[in-house]
């Protein structure tokens, strides 16, 4: 429950505080942001959204003075990554990526940044960015670089949720290793290793735009990002590269697995076929000396002969063994 000096906000809005020059938090209302805004103080406000309305984004146009273009964008939840300028202000689309039920849940992030504002809008899944707001918050000689700062937590915290997720694929790829050596073909060990590298290709997919964002983050001079910040973004920045390397080694893992394990089950069917083939020459020989011996002719010199079945069985014996220890010693059995 909200305490009784708290503002009483919509329920897409988790977040809606001003910030001292000294980083000292001060919790206001939606319709306060312009009045906040209007006094050069050196402070900013962080407002954090998620999945809000129509009229919701309209206010956060009409207070922070959004672009038009940059708010259409902020509607639409299938934004790919990327950075753009308007004027003094930045818009930026980041996509997330939480761990829900063993399975990987992606999202988007979209960041209104100005010379006093951060606005977050999250869609879709997304950890919440409260301890971002909470770590800035302990450390209020990073807030006094302004929003500069905050958008690094924000983007801190996002690269550093990729990580788990990451070591959760290694996992997994490490449980079904005794599945992709077995020698009998199963199923939904395929099919498992074509859900995770599925899901890894698009975790990559998220992570690395945000290598791009963060390099121009980091290398842009005179803008909204203070040069002591930049530093911030360059550690963030090698995050999502050594993250982007990982993503890239599990992805030739996966497909490594896949080739390997339909190698060795066509390997072992090629041993079944082998096996097949020698018992189906070894009872050929018998076949065929049974089948010649059952034509119906009345003069076959064999048939009168005392010794003729003893001598045939011995033949046929004899021919077995031979054929057997042929394909035994070419492994064929």
């Amino acid at each position: 429950m909200r305490g009784m000096d708290e503002p009483d906000l919509p329920r897409c809005v988790v977040n809606c505080a001003a910030y001292d020059r000294n980083g000292v938090r001060r919790d206001i209302e939606l319709d306060a942001i312009s009045d906040v805004l209007a006094i050069d103080d050196g402070s900013f406000v962080w407002v954090g959204l998620y999945e809000p309305d129509e009229h919701i984004l309209d206010k956060m146009q009409e207070e922070f003075g959004l672009h038009d273009l940059a708010v259409e964008d902020a509607r639409n939840a299938h934004q790919r990554p990327k950075i753009e300028t308007y004027g003094q202000s930045l818009f930026i689309a980041i996509h997330t990526a939480q761990a829900v039920d063993s399975h990987i849940r992606f999202g988007e992030t979209h960041l209104f940044i100005g010379p006093r504002y951060l606005v977050t809008v999250r869609h879709g899944a997304s950890t919440s960015y409260a301890p971002a707001r909470a770590r800035m918050e302990r450390e209020p000689e990073l807030l006094q670089h302004g929003p500069g700062a905050a958008l690094y937590a924000v983007f801190d915290l996002v690269v550093d949720n990729f990580l788990p997720i990451v070591d959760e694929f290694t996992t997994a790829l490490n449980a079904l290793e005794q599945d992709i050596f077995a020698e009998d073909f199963r199923k939904h060990t395929v099919k498992k290793l074509y859900d995770l590298k599925r899901e890894l290709t698009r975790l990559r997919m998220a992570v690395a735009p945000m290598q791009d964002i963060l390099g121009h983050l980091a290398r842009t001079r005179g803008g909204l990002i203070d040069e002591e910040i930049q530093l911030y973004f360059r550690d963030v920045h090698d995050h999502a590269v050594r993250i982007s390397d990982s993503t890239d080694t599990l992805r030739e893992m996966l497909t490594a697995a896949v080739s390997v394990n339909l190698a060795l089950v066509t390997v072992r069917q090629g041993e079944i076929v082998k096996r097949l083939g020698a018992w189906a020459a070894l009872l050929a020989a018998p076949t065929l000396v049974a089948s010649w011996y059952g034509m119906n002719f009345v003069h076959m010199p064999e048939l009168s002969g005392r010794w003729s079945y003893a001598v045939l069985i011995g033949v046929v014996a004899v021919t077995c063994a031979v054929l057997y220890r042929m394909f035994k010693r070419a492994r064929w059995l």
